[in-house]
């Protein structure tokens, strides 16, 4: 690991100052991504800044636009948050399957939507319900943050401060993961709103993306049989040691079934 100056900041202003002044800093949220690429020094930074003092960041609450969860929230508190498990259960359900019992109680919703990791869960959810990334100075609609592979609509002077879920009727999450990390080798949040149906792939391709021909098959029959027909082009998939593209392609539309069949039992959390 290459050395680097250490800031708590206890305000979001502050934050920013210190982001805004220093060399090259970098956003400290639970830090499991970024602490293990710095200890095999895969990347360098002049200052940490940690946001674990700004209490702002934190809390879950019910507000008009839905459901606000601030960007320091761990998984795990998302997890049990009763809240969560009454309003979007779906996210509790996620939350409570990411990695390991280690990272989430240090990992946040922040930090891994920040990072945007096309085999994370968060960004599935996000995108799924159609969210809203609330950040020090504007509102990023989901359909407009993910941009690529670790790439987001995040300014370099930009903290995102929580994300807003609208409520929809139902919604389910459904993954298949690496038996060894957790991470997502193909993985689909499928939420129903009266106004329609949103679909978002997480671990398939190289970033998070909503399927149109999934949403099309559900809106005309909200039914896990409905996905049993779709029949996915493989070639923007990823292909690495973890599973083919061929593989992804291939087991989507299974993915897509349970995840159709968890929203419509919502209470239950098995495959």
């Amino acid at each position: 690991m290459y050395s680097f100056d250490y800031a708590r900041p206890a305000s979001v202003s502050e934050a920013l100052e210190i982001l805004r002044s220093d060399v090259e800093p970098r956003l400290l949220a639970g830090g499991q991504t970024l602490l293990p690429a710095m200890k095999h020094r895969l990347t360098a930074h002049s200052t940490l800044i940690d946001l674990q003092g700004i209490d702002t960041l934190r809390g879950i609450e019910v507000t008009e636009a839905g459901l606000r969860i601030g960007a320091m929230v761990r998984h795990a508190e998302i997890a049990s948050s009763e809240t969560v498990q009454r309003m979007l259960p779906a996210l509790a359900v996620l939350a409570d399957g990411i990695a390991d019992p280690l990272v989430r109680n240090m990992g946040t919703l922040g930090g891994s939507v920040a990072n945007n990791d096309p085999a994370a869960d968060y960004p599935a959810a996000v995108l799924g319900c159609g969210a809203v990334v609330n950040t020090d100075r504007r509102d990023i609609a989901a359909d407009d943050f993910f941009e690529g592979m670790f790439t987001t609509a995040l300014e370099e002077d930009e903290i995102l401060t929580a994300i807003t879920f609208p409520l929809p009727e139902t919604a389910g999450y459904f993954k298949l993961p690496h038996p060894a990390s957790g991470y997502v080798l193909a993985g689909a949040f499928v939420c129903r709103f009266a106004e329609g149906l949103r679909v978002a792939i997480n671990g398939a391709a190289p970033c998070v993306y909503r399927d149109t021909l999934a949403e099309m098959a559900l809106a005309a029959h909200f039914h896990p049989d409905s996905a049993n027909d779709l029949v996915f082009d493989d070639e923007d998939f990823t292909d690495d040691l973890h599973a083919s593209r061929a593989y992804r392609a291939r087991v989507l539309p299974a993915v897509i079934r349970r995840a159709v069949a968890r929203a419509l039992n919502p209470e239950r959390t098995s495959p």
